[in-house]
């Protein structure tokens, strides 16, 4: 009988274990970074699934020819520093970039945002360039490739002066974009009308995720002053809407207190669908809040199908019911289905600060959502141990790959897991 009720409870309960494979991907061996392998960034090159790169904290960067089964890992230097903020993008030829925070003789954040690429997949990269210097602090940079044109489009936060409570300092969204595979940055343009204070908490605007839509729109959004901003630009980055368009609450802003944690935010992702499939021009905001209460953070997403003129209600991603911890969300697109696949922190099964991996898929934009918990076993941080500010997913031709970190016994590790979803539909 308790074998019987074993089973009965692992097939029916909607947070079983669906045993993927997950793998560890090894520390680089000249790694030094006290934190090595947190804040890590994933890219699938969209020619060849079985060519995925990575990046974590400080200067670390992994990648696998096999689909992610097995690593190779190496730590990157440049004239102009790293300092850390990884993220890695694969443009339509695959060739890889890896973009990071500089630090020019011990002066972190003053030297722009710097850009490492090469010419194909593997442990070397052969240019290093980086956005206009201009003496102002430069932090949480992403980019999205255009497709059409193989243009890559950044954007991250500018601070006046970082850390100051000085009501004269600002801080304000830019963008800048290479049209020559790296080689060199147009000069960062300011693209938030309503600056935010440079605190960096949740009155500072952070948070600039970029993302491309079918005709090439530029689509970013961001967080400040308890509020998620959106803007647009529909001609490469030259113009921008007048005014930033107010889309959403963010309830408690996105400097999310969670106990267990050092620190946790709950900054937007932004997505727009090429895919050509029945959502095809859809852009997706996603992000976490405190809008439940302070014990009871949750994943949350926003859609508009009209370019960013109207927005949906806020949808609730994670799928429990509880009054627990949802946190560290990020989204992606798989371009060759529309399919959305979010990969993010739950303690929906637990009371204390134990902690699972969750990754959610959606097929119809939004409307439904199927959850999967892809670790093995839970976790549990330690808020005297910095645990960085974000995980990440990506996903293309039925391939997904998150990346995602643990913490035990004081001790870090990075995973990606194996996912198709033809295997996903096998599930229950």
């Amino acid at each position: 009988m308790k074998f019987f009720l074993i089973v009965f409870i692992g097939l029916f309960s909607p947070w079983v274990c669906a045993q993927f494979n997950n793998v560890k991907i090894p520390i680089p061996k000249k790694a030094t970074y006290k934190f090595s392998q947190v804040e890590p960034s994933i890219c699938i090159n969209p020619n060849n699934t079985d060519e995925i790169i990575a990046g974590t904290v400080f200067n670390d960067y992994y990648f696998s020819k096999d689909g992610g089964y097995t690593w190779k890992s190496k730590s990157l230097k440049s004239k102009f520093g790293v300092n850390g903020d990884p993220c890695v993008v694969i443009d339509n030829q695959g060739r890889p970039y890896y973009m990071h925070l500089s630090n020019i003789d011990g002066k972190a954040l003053v030297g722009g945002i710097v850009c490492q690429t090469g010419r194909s997949v593997k442990g070397r990269f052969t240019r290093v360039s980086h956005t206009l210097v201009d003496g102002k602090f430069h932090d949480k940079e992403w980019a999205a490739v255009n497709p059409k044109n193989n243009n890559v489009y950044m954007t991250w936060t500018a601070f006046d002066a970082y850390n100051s409570e000085d009501p004269k300092d600002e801080s304000n969204i830019v963008f800048s974009k290479t049209t020559d595979e790296g080689k060199t940055w147009s000069i960062p343009k300011i693209i938030s009308t309503i600056p935010g204070d440079c605190a960096d908490d949740d009155k500072t605007a952070e948070g600039a995720v970029p993302a491309v839509g079918p005709e090439g729109e530029i689509y970013v959004a961001w967080s400040r002053n308890d509020s998620i901003w959106f803007n647009v630009s529909k001609d490469e980055g030259e113009t921008w809407l007048a005014k930033e368009q107010f889309i959403a609450n963010q309830s408690k802003g996105w400097n999310l207190e969670i106990i267990g944690l050092f620190r946790t935010n709950g900054m937007p992702i932004t997505a727009a669908d090429r895919s050509g499939k029945d959502h095809h021009g859809d852009i997706y905001v996603n992000w976490a809040d405190q809008r439940n209460g302070a014990t009871d953070t949750d994943i949350w997403l926003k859609k508009s199908s009209d370019k960013g003129e109207t927005w949906s209600q806020p949808i609730r991603v994670n799928q429990d019911t509880t009054a627990t911890h949802q946190f560290f969300t990020w989204m992606t697109i798989d371009q060759t289905t529309g399919y959305l696949y979010f990969v993010y922190y739950s303690r929906a099964n637990f009371e204390d600060f134990r902690t699972d991996v969750f990754m959610t898929v959606s097929k119809d934009g939004g409307q439904t959502f199927k959850e999967y918990k892809i670790n093995d076993t839970p976790f549990s941080p330690n808020p005297k141990m910095f645990f960085g500010d974000y995980i990440n997913i990506s996903a293309h031709d039925g391939e997904i790959r998150p990346i995602w970190l643990r913490l035990d016994e004081g001790e870090i590790s990075l995973f990606t897991t194996i996912v198709n979803q033809n295997q996903l539909n096998t599930l229950p």
